[in-house]
Order: structure tokens, then C-alpha cells, then sequence
């Protein structure tokens, strides 16, 4: 190991690599997963596009798993370094590199905060959608590499629909360039879309040019009370098939609103929400919209439906959902969490389904997430670590229930270390293979993020 640690002082320079202080080795050995703690060797504090460069071509030299990590926001342990090695931190490559207003583009580094991202278009009178709950702390580059979500992607997209180019490194250390910086290209294979949800096994992306679009003028704001998770989830797939199209259609079910404390924004009585926000340039249209998604609420069973009236409002019940996946930790301080999606048509079903099975194993399942596009944060809740074989059986089965139900395992968060054990589950011998050879053509000595998506 000095061997490599020296090669790596020696290019990088003072500063650039840690290897003794313990607290700061043990912050990059977790993330938000909760799966544990994965010490690595070194971290390596990436400056610049040649720093990635020379720690690749290191590690390649003397096969050294490297994984690359940024905030460490991630829950599916995209960023655990389980195979020990190098954390390549990214976090110090912040800098927006150009922002062109009148092509609606930016070219960011991977360490950028996403809410920078957010502020900098929406003071030129411009918008980037994606918008996963961590955006006042997660980076761009984690976003891209798991393909992040969020509230908004109903109606926008996900992270992928926003990403036109990459600049990325493969673990030889060569650097390739994908897409463009066009709205339009179909020039060649989309390599831009293979590595965006590559989940950090493929290069290591060094530059994003990011798609931007003009900014809604107006948002409009509402919550529906109904009396139970079932009634809400049959709202929801009856806003779609009646054919509106809002901004987001959150869920919370009667577990989440316990958390988040009734009161406030949400009435005594209510057993499910949802929150739902529609957005345009006439505000008209806006309002139009919100009153007819109102009306389906209302023929669903809802016990009232209200209207936020200004941003304060607006502000109080946002603020409730994205803090809500700490506060369920009120109602049992642990807990594990699966993003499963499965089709909008089938939501009532899921969400029954889920309580059953959590009632069947004496545990506590609160569901809830982004609704109008079937993604659902189904959350198992215990108490001790002794419950956990329990817990992870009854996990096992709300994801089996979700592909029964026609959905997939994961619908953000990716695959990672969290979910390794369920991907054959969804996707056949055949289609793991061919993922595994490409991932052989990028990375033929197995080192770059090493122990994620594919079982061994």
C-alpha cells in the first residue's frame, strides 16, 4: 500500500491526500444509506480534471479499487468505499465553469451544490427542474451519476433529461468527451445517457452540461386531506387519467403525517395527503388547473382540499416533506427505505399491500413520495437491532410486491450496495450480462467503484 499512497503524494502534491486522521477517513466510510461503515485507505481530494487523471492511472497501476464519492447524500451506498482502496472525493471541483442564458445551458463541475445550480438559472429568469429533497446539500455529480429525481419529475424529467454532455474519465485515465452542447444531436451512440445512472462505475465525470428551461412564472400550491393512503393513491392515478398534467403529486400516508406532527399545515383529521402544485405562465391556467385536480380530490372521497396562499405557505408545507424522511425516526429511531415504483394505476394496491405485509411481520410501514409517477419511499420501522432479520424479510417482500405489481426496485436512489441482491430478481441472465460487459470495456480491471449493482 505505501507503494501506491507515495505514487499518489508524489503526483498530487501537499494537501490532496488523506490517510491518518481518523475522523475525517471515518466521514467518507459513510453515507446516508445506513448500511455501514467502509473505511478507505486514502482520500484523495480531487482539484481538477488532471487530479482524477493521476489518481486513475495510479490505481490502475497497482489495481486499487477507487470510488468516487461527492456529498454523500446518496441512500443506496453508491458511495461506500466497500472494497477499501481510494475515496476520490470530487467536492472541491465547485466551480459553475459557464452559463449562457441565451442557450439555456450551464457547464458545471461535479462537486456543485444542486441548489447553486437552482439559484443561479432562477435569477436569470430560468429553471432546472430536478429537485431530489437533499438539493440544499447533494451535488450535481451525485445526481447524475444515480439519475436523481425529486417532487418535480412528474411533470419535468429526471436528471438525465438535463444532462446534453459529459467530460469524464475512464479508469486508464484517458478522458472522452459525450454529447454536446446543442439542444438537438443524435450523432452516434448515446454514450451521454449509458453514463448518466452508471452510478460511478464506468468513469468518473469530471464536467456536466446541464439543459435549462425558461421559468414558470407562476406556481399554484395545494393539499388534500383524505382519510386514508388508499383513497389519496386512487386520487392520484385519477388526476393523470383525467388528463391533467401538474407540477407534483406528493403522497404522505397516515405514518408520515404522525411524524411530521399534525397541525400546521396538516388538519387533526387527516389520514393521507397529497400535495400538489401546478405551474405555468398564465396564472389563470394555473388556477384553472388546480381547482379541476380539486374537484377529482373531492369525487375521491377527500375531506378538504387547501389552497396555500402565498410563498409562506407554500414554504411551510415543503419544508414538512423534506425533512420527512428524519422525521419518521420520531416514531421508531430506526428504520430502512426502499424506492420502489410501480404504475400509477396500481398505487391503492401497493400502499395496501405494504401495510399488509408490514402488519403480518408486527412492524410499522409508512409510504410515502412522489405518487403521479408511481415512485413510492415504502419505509420499514423498528427499534432495535434485533428486529433488523425481520425487518429485511418484510423489505424483501414490499419489493417483491412491487415487481408483482408490474414496477421496478428502484426509481432514484440506484441500485448500489443497497439493492445488489434484487436486480436479478428484475432483469434477466441475459440483460445482467451484456451490463457486465460493458462495464468490462470501460473498467477491464473491475477497480472503479468496485462491490455495486452487480452481484459477484
Amino acid at each position: 500500500m505505501s507503494e501506491w499512497l507515495e505514487a499518489l503524494r508524489r503526483t498530487l502534491g501537499p494537501g490532496k491526500v488523506e490517510t491518518w486522521d481518523p475522523e475525517r477517513l471515518d466521514s467518507y466510510a459513510r453515507d446516508a444509506s445506513g448500511l455501514g461503515s467502509f473505511p478507505p485507505a486514502a482520500v484523495v481530494f480531487a482539484e481538477s480534471r488532471e487530479d482524477v487523471q493521476e489518481v486513475l492511472r495510479v490505481a490502475s497501476g497497482f489495481a486499487v479499487p477507487v470510488t468516487p464519492c461527492g456529498a454523500r447524500t446518496g441512500k443506496s451506498g453508491g458511495s461506500l468505499p466497500v472494497r477499501g482502496g481510494i475515496a476520490l472525493s470530487l467536492e472541491r471541483m465547485n466551480r459553475i465553469l459557464a452559463f449562457s442564458p441565451e442557450d439555456l445551458t450551464m457547464v458545471v463541475q461535479p462537486g456543485v451544490v444542486t441548489g447553486e445550480i437552482m439559484a443561479t438559472a432562477e435569477r436569470a429568469g430560468l429553471f432546472y427542474p430536478p429537485d431530489p429533497n437533499s438539493w440544499e446539500t447533494c451535488t450535481i455529480g451525485g445526481n447524475v451519476a444515480e439519475n436523481a429525481g425529486g417532487p418535480r419529475a412528474l411533470k419535468y424529467g429526471v436528471t438525465r433529461d438535463y444532462v446534453l454532455g459529459l467530460e469524464a474519465v475512464l479508469p486508464s485515465g484517458e478522458v472522452i468527451r459525450t454529447g454536446r452542447r446543442t439542444i438537438k444531436g443524435v450523432a452516434g451512440y448515446d454514450l451521454t445517457s449509458l453514463l448518466v445512472g452508471s452510478e460511478g462505475t464506468l468513469a468518473v465525470i469530471t464536467e456536466i452540461t446541464l439543459k435549462l428551461v425558461p421559468r414558470p412564472r407562476c406556481v399554484a400550491t395545494a393539499l388534500g386531506v383524505f382519510p386514508d393512503a388508499v383513497a389519496a393513491g386512487r386520487a392520484v392515478a385519477r388526476v393523470l387519467s383525467a388528463g391533467i398534467l401538474p407540477r407534483t403529486l406528493e403522497l404522505l400516508d397516515d405514518c408520515a403525517l404522525q411524524a411530521v406532527g399534525k397541525g400546521g399545515p396538516f388538519p387533526p383529521e387527516a389520514g393521507a395527503a397529497i400535495i400538489v402544485e401546478t405551474d405555468g405562465d398564465d396564472e389563470g391556467a394555473v388556477f384553472s388547473a388546480l381547482e379541476r385536480i380539486g374537484q377529482v380530490f373531492v369525487e375521491e372521497g377527500a375531506l378538504d382540499v387547501l389552497v396555500a396562499h402565498g410563498e409562506h405557505q407554500r414554504e411551510a408545507i415543503w419544508r414538512h416533506r423534506r425533512v420527512l424522511s428524519e422525521s419518521l425516526r420520531r416514531l421508531h429511531p430506526k428504520k430502512i427505505s426502499e424506492d420502489v415504483v410501480v404504475p400509477r394505476s396500481r398505487i391503492p394496491e401497493a400502499i395496501a399491500r405494504f401495510k399488509a405485509i408490514g402488519a403480518a411481520a408486527g412492524l410499522t410501514v409508512a409510504t410515502y413520495g412522489h405518487a403521479g409517477d408511481g415512485n413510492l419511499h415504502a419505509n420499514v420501522l423498528y427499534d432495535r437491532d434485533e428486529d433488523l432479520p425481520r425487518v429485511e424479510d418484510c423489505v424483501r417482500e414490499i419489493v417483491r410486491a412491487a415487481l408483482d405489481l408490474g414496477g421496478t426496485i428502484t426509481g432514484e436512489h440506484g441500485v448500489g450496495l443497497a439493492k445488489i441482491a434484487f436486480l436479478p430478481w428484475e432483469q434477466d441472465a441475459q440483460t445482467l450480462a451484456l451490463q457486465r460487459a460493458l462495464k468490462a470495456v470501460f473498467d477491464p480491471q473491475g477497480i472503479l467503484n468496485p462491490g455495486k449493482i452487480f452481484l459477484d
